[in-house]
């Protein structure tokens, strides 16, 4: 099993679809977790909405802190945040290969129902591409 960890700030959209298309992609060779150097406290229902529009089968998910997983070792850590947008994405100390996925955080876009549901789309479409490549080349 190669265990993955998903970071970025908040826990609430990014690295909670980049979690659940690990583990759906995966086909059980993989087992991803994720969370926030500062959570918010809450899955953003828009992040769930996504993954289910999508087909990703969506499993029980909570916004934590990453210090739930000190100490643990992981296979992959994978940063999630975006570096256009300079956000300061958080630094885990713990063992691991790391990665970094800049992806633009779709919890931050105002405007119409239409643009918010689209800057979804486009974060899962980076994540998807992503994670297609990380579980190919296990196979």
């Amino acid at each position: 099993m190669i265990k993955v960890l998903v970071l970025c700030t908040g826990n609430s959209c990014r690295s909670i679809m980049a979690e659940m298309l690990i583990n759906d992609l995966g086909q059980g060779t993989y087992k991803a977790v994720s969370a926030g150097s500062q959570p918010a406290g809450y899955v953003h229902p828009k992040s769930i909405e996504t993954l289910e529009r999508h087909g990703i089968a969506v499993t029980q998910s909570s916004s934590q802190s990453w210090d739930a997983y000190a100490g643990e070792k992981f296979d992959y850590i994978i940063t999630v945040c975006d570096e256009a947008a300079k956000e300061s994405c958080p630094v885990f100390l713990g063992e691991g290969k790391k990665l970094h996925w800049s992806t633009p955080d779709p919890a931050k876009v105002v405007g119409t129902e239409a643009q918010i549901e689209d800057a979804f789309d486009e974060a899962f479409g980076m994540l998807h591409a992503r994670v297609t490549q990380l579980v190919a080349g296990t196979r």
